[in-house]
């Protein structure tokens, strides 16, 4: 059985972004409470991240910004709310998308404390695995905050995994581009950026296929953009040959994969090219159309684990709060091993049974949408 390393701050779900906001935290301690009931946790070794300094965080954000969010007026609810500083200063957050709110600095804390945990665990060999389901935001900027994403905890993990790897894959299957985790690295050869994700008029508007990086960097970003409605078969059979082919030719050291589950079907998303705003204009957002289920997306997990290379696994997206639960706690399970992959037929009794009505079970179920994707189109990418 693998080592698998689990990070997760209790305090984690006690913070909210802002009324309606559709980031929600708390889903983070309802996958927790799944992978208890589950008894997952008596496989692994469940760990308390020391939270990120500042000075941590500036390893790639600058001092100013890191300055900013971390003096946030939190005497004033209003000046708060517009990510104004005590001198009124608001250049960092993006508006509506990133508002400022009460504790945003000690959640950012968390988040990236909890990503470079996990790579000094994998640095020391304690670990084959490491997980950590309150990091993955991959939009953060180094001066700025995108897409309800503050401070970069891959970034800062990918930096810590270069300590002592060569070479590091970053995996992202967010429906959204990686895009802050791409732009940090466009120039290396030493971290491999590749995104599969849903292309065109849809946030945040990166991720062409023709865009491989510059100069020492050229060829090492890879994307693959997706059109709508894909199913998990089709996933698959673009998913597994371009890692197949990075794993062989680039052959890294050390693997970090960004499990956005705002994928799935039943996702609540807003579909902007510019900003993420649509998804707060209302509470009640509709459901976007997709067949792409709970054992599609782990597959993705299982798939790169075969390989056996030192893997961090981090969360990122998802808006439909039941769902991202079932799929971190179904995909730490899946990282134990066969013998203890959870039942998508069952669900664990949790204090949380009424958000998971009406079938209470782990699965989330696929739909007949159009596949838009053609093999015509994968072809091309390939």
């Amino acid at each position: 059985m693998p080592r698998v390393a689990y990070y997760f701050d209790d305090d984690i779900g006690a913070y909210a972004f802002a009324p309606h906001h559709p980031m929600k935290p708390h889903r983070i301690k309802m996958a927790h409470s799944l992978v208890l009931n589950a008894g997952l946790h008596q496989k692994m070794d469940v760990l308390t991240a020391k939270r990120a300094s500042k000075e941590e965080m500036t390893k790639f954000h600058t001092d100013e910004y890191i300055s900013h969010i971390a003096s946030l007026n939190l005497d004033d609810p209003e000046m708060l709310a517009s990510g104004r500083d005590k001198s009124g200063d608001n250049r960092f957050l993006a508006g509506d998308d990133c508002p400022g709110f009460e504790g945003l600095f000690e959640f950012c804390s968390i988040s990236a404390g909890g990503s470079i945990a996990a790579a000094k665990r994998i640095n020391s060999g304690q670990a084959d695995i490491a997980i950590n389901w309150a990091g993955g935001l991959h939009h953060a900027k180094k001066r700025e905050a995108s897409g309800f994403c503050y401070v970069n905890d891959i970034v800062l993990s990918i930096l810590e995994l270069l300590r002592f790897h060569t070479r590091v894959l970053y995996i992202d299957i967010d429906i959204h581009h990686g895009d802050g985790v791409e732009e940090a690295f466009y120039t290396t050869d030493r971290v491999l950026t590749c995104s599969f994700h849903k292309f065109g008029d849809f946030f945040p508007g990166t991720g062409h296929v023709g865009d491989l990086g510059i100069g020492k960097g050229n060829g090492y970003a890879v994307n693959v953009p997706l059109k709508t409605g894909i199913n998990d078969e089709t996933y698959r059979s673009i998913f597994q040959p371009v890692i197949n082919h990075i794993m062989a030719w680039y052959q890294p050291g050390a693997v970090v994969l960004q499990c956005g589950a705002d994928s799935l079907a039943e996702d609540k998303l807003g579909i902007s090219v510019r900003s993420c705003r649509l998804l707060l204009l209302n509470a009640e957002i509709d459901m976007i159309e997709s067949p792409y289920t709970l054992t599609g997306h782990a597959d993705c997990v299982r798939h790169v684990k075969s390989f056996g290379v030192p893997l961090i696994l981090l969360g990122g997206g998802g808006y439909t709060i039941r769902n991202v639960a079932r799929t971190w706690a179904y995909e730490t399970s899946v990282c134990l091993g066969p013998s203890e992959e959870m039942n998508p037929a069952e669900l664990p009794y949790n204090e949380y049974m009424e958000y998971f009505g009406p079938t209470f079970k782990l699965d989330v179920p696929s739909n007949n949408m159009d596949n838009q994707n053609s093999r015509e189109y994968l072809n091309n990418i390939l």
